[in-house]
């Protein structure tokens, strides 16, 4: 069963412009360490944080909230598998949220999809509901 669908399109030239005025004020209020490391290692690093800020975004919709509600920056992460694949973790506020979306005798799966063709970096967030055992 599907709980909720979003997706965001992020301008990569506008997170640069972002990260040229801001830096790390920018960095440390929406992103987290993890990802902050994996976007220093890249070697375009607006366009890993404009598919992170696209997936955050996303994660939001799909929670039915956008970001109000109490919902933070980094209680929306994104990591990736040894594979690439990445992989979105919810925290604190998010994760209640998402708790409460949750039928009883389910669990909640994020999957998350990312892609960036410059100047556009896109992410789609779906929350599946899958009946435990």
């Amino acid at each position: 069963m599907i709980l909720g669908i979003g997706t965001d399109l992020c301008n990569i030239e506008r997170i640069e412009a972002i990260l040229a005025r801001f830096g790390d004020r920018f960095r440390n209020r929406v992103f987290t360490p993890r990802e902050q490391a994996r976007a220093a290692r890249r070697p375009h690093e607006a366009a890993t944080y404009a598919k992170r800020w696209a997936a955050k975004e996303a994660c939001s919709k799909a929670l039915g909230t956008g970001l109000r509600m109490g919902i933070a920056w980094k209680d929306m992460s994104v990591t990736n598998l040894p594979t690439g694949q990445p992989v979105m973790h919810v925290t604190g506020w998010a994760k209640r949220r998402l708790d409460a979306l949750t039928p009883p005798g389910h669990e909640a799966i994020l999957h998350v999809t990312l892609t960036d063709d410059h100047p556009w970096a896109q992410a789609m967030v779906l929350i599946e509901a899958r009946p435990v055992g």
